[in-house]
């Protein structure tokens, strides 16, 4: 194995192990009646700066959005709203609101397990990663853990709806 393919390897695999404890958040946050979405900012030494769920329910705010909740922690932690060398992992596909607010933050990588077909700014409905005309642009891994992260919002609808 060549040592492009083994930090590839270990790239990946740290992928998965933010995307698993990602995913462990999301589905602590139905407990509190929220949608299960999860967001994780790591630095580029895989240190987390911050994580969240989604709390619009809990604040009653359109803000409450995970990735928002993150960035800002993020933020704060370090003391300034660039996040040039981080990356966000966050269990759905973010929406325009969020994906602008990446492109603020001037994040350095998303990773995003399932696809959001209907909102998704990051190549699902439009992808700001890589608009021509922003100032900013970063990286994109998506599909990690889709299929877990897809039956966790299904079976959380699906409940939703048969109460």
């Amino acid at each position: 194995m060549t040592l492009k393919n083994e930090l590839a390897n270990a790239k990946h695999q740290f992928d998965l192990k933010m995307m698993q404890k990602a995913l462990k958040l999301a589905r602590q946050s139905q407990l509190k009646g929220e949608v299960p979405i999860a967001a994780i900012v790591v630095d580029k030494d895989g240190i987390v700066l911050a994580q969240s769920i989604n709390t619009r329910e809990l604040h009653t705010t359109v803000l409450g959005h995970a990735e928002l909740v993150a960035l800002h922690r993020a933020c704060k932690k370090r003391g300034s709203w660039r996040l040039v060398d981080c990356t966000l992992y966050v269990t759905l596909e973010p929406c325009f609101m969020c994906a602008g607010a990446l492109v603020q933050s001037r994040i350095a990588r998303v990773v995003f397990a399932a696809h959001d077909p209907k909102a998704g700014a990051l190549g699902s409905v439009a992808d700001l990663s890589c608009h021509e005309k922003l100032n900013h642009r970063f990286e994109i891994t998506s599909g990690v853990l889709a299929d877990e992260s897809s039956q966790l919002l299904k079976d959380f609808f699906r409940r939703k709806r048969n109460s």
